[in-house]
């Protein structure tokens, strides 16, 4: 009769079959991925919210978001035609036209205004060397001379305007076009141009206009909630570039106006979020970067995580685990509720609170109760694991927006306000030095600012770059992108 062996004997055995499996698994979410990779979309890998909640929509609902959706592109339509220049060509009848068709005469009188029709054509752009002479008059009394005053300039002595110096800034941080393509673009228009001469353009205008990104950024750090997020810009050095970050914080006011800001370190350490932010109150809408602690320490602000960070780690834990839909669709629902409060009119009230503390509460608890089931059952290391031990770290900071309607279920706004910076990095490599790196925060910010309320920044940045070098530092708000005015409407 075969001895039998104790059951400790198996115990090796059994943990390398585990650490097998757990090491299978990892290899698989990697070959996943990588599929993804080569074979996937590479834009966006996993649906978007808004995406599948319109799939799961009524026909009435469908049928009204499609009105809306059209009359939101009328008002598109009718801005664009506010802003572009419209010139009238009339088409007269030919004198072999002029001829009725039906009996022949040539009598012929105008019929009403005629019909119109828009047609949009490109005319191209010009450069325009402008000679300036001021008028000189002299006294009889051969001593008394009195001149006309000097255009106003940017750069006292310099040939460049300010529409000039604005396009060349919008240019770049609007278009992400690298400063030696553009130079190559104004020497077709007929101005001699060189990559330094806008270089020198570009940051004498980030000098000017330093004040206003300066109060922009304080203003947000005022705020009571704040998005945040950070991402890498190389930095030029003798040998190799070195790795600096470009930190945006955002916030949306009470009149609905969004105020972006930016601030460039050469690391990534807490060091910039507490100098942006410390001392202040409020809540932090970030990832779970360690970066944003010393800010969110116990007297600062209450951290609010990002459930879209959440949702993509539990879709990238999806073709090694299929039990990862559940989560998904958990999360889901809570999208769900957001976009009935938008419905409903109802966002950022008090019915809003209540709305989420009744329908997002109740999917939060079943949610959370899955996490610790499936913990048990899943290797740490695992994709899914990994996904559930970042949703229970980060479970708190996750579960702030019930008690607060001002707080949003996501951090993808601070996120959006950095691909601007993403897509310019991949035109222009890289920044020349530190300084550099701030002057291009700085003037990020007005630009993203203008855009993001529905501003030219072109227009805007020719107009300030006057007037911000003689504007009264304590009315300094009045040249902000979200409180500016026209220099011809403006009340001062």
């Amino acid at each position: 009769m075969p001895r039998e062996l104790p059951l400790d004997h198996f115990c090796p055995w059994r943990e390398e079959a585990e650490e097998l499996r757990e090491r299978l698994t990892t290899l698989e979410a990697k070959m996943a991925a990588l599929e993804r990779h080569v074979f996937g979309k590479k834009a966006e890998r996993l649906p978007g919210v808004q995406q599948q909640l319109r799939g799961e929509q009524s026909e009435q609902e469908a049928a009204a978001r499609a009105q809306a959706a059209l009359e939101n592109r009328r008002q598109r339509a009718a801005r664009r035609a506010d802003g572009a220049v419209t010139r009238q060509v009339h088409h007269a009848v030919s004198e072999q036209q002029r001829q009725c068709p039906c009996c022949g005469s040539h009598e012929l009188k105008p019929l009403g205004q005629g019909r119109t029709s828009v047609l949009y054509e490109y005319i191209p752009p010009r450069f325009e060397r402008q000679v300036h002479v001021q008028q000189v008059l002299a006294c009889a009394c051969g001593q008394g001379v009195v001149t006309a005053p000097p255009p106003p300039k940017v750069v006292d002595k310099g040939e460049y305007g300010p529409g000039f110096i604005a396009h060349v800034v919008a240019s770049k941080c609007a278009d992400a076009m690298p400063l030696h393509r553009l130079a190559q673009r104004v020497e077709r228009g007929g101005v001699p141009m060189s990559r330094s001469t806008l270089t020198d353009l570009f940051h004498r205008a980030a000098e000017v206009v330093a004040p206003l990104a300066a109060r922009l950024l304080l203003l947000i750090s005022q705020a009571p909630v704040v998005w945040a997020d950070e991402t890498p810009v190389r930095v030029l050095q003798v040998k190799k570039t070195k790795l600096g970050y470009l930190w945006t914080f955002l916030t949306q006011n009470e009149q609905g106006q969004w105020l972006i800001g930016y601030r460039f370190s050469m690391g990534r350490s807490g060091k910039t979020p507490q100098q942006v932010l410390g001392g202040t109150e409020g809540a932090l809408v970030v990832d779970a970067y360690t970066g944003y602690n010393p800010v969110t320490l116990p007297g600062g602000r209450v951290r609010v995580g990002c459930w879209a960070h959440v949702r993509r780690k539990f879709f990238d834990a999806l073709a090694t685990a299929p039990e990862a839909q559940q989560a998904l669709d958990l999360i889901l629902a809570l999208y769900r509720v957001e976009a009935q409060a938008v419905q409903a009119g109802i966002v950022r009230t008090a019915a809003h609170r209540a709305l989420r503390q009744q329908m997002s509460s109740p999917v939060l608890m079943r949610l959370h109760e899955w996490l610790q089931v499936q913990r048990t059952q899943h290797p740490p290391k695992s994709p899914l694991g990994q996904a559930i031990r970042y949703a229970l770290n980060q479970w708190l900071a996750l579960g702030h927006f019930t008690q607060d309607e001002r707080l949003p279920l996501d951090n993808n706004r601070s996120e959006g306000a950095l691909r601007k910076a993403a897509l310019g990095r991949k035109n222009f490599l890289f920044v020349g030095h530190e300084q550099a790196g701030a002057n291009l925060a700085g003037l990020y910010a007005l630009v993203a600012t203008c855009e993001a309320n529905g501003l030219n920044p072109e227009l805007y940045l020719a107009d300030v770059l006057l007037r911000v070098q003689t504007h009264p530092h304590s009315r300094i708000d009045e040249l902000l992108p979200h409180l500016w005015k026209p220099r011809d409407v403006d009340s001062s």
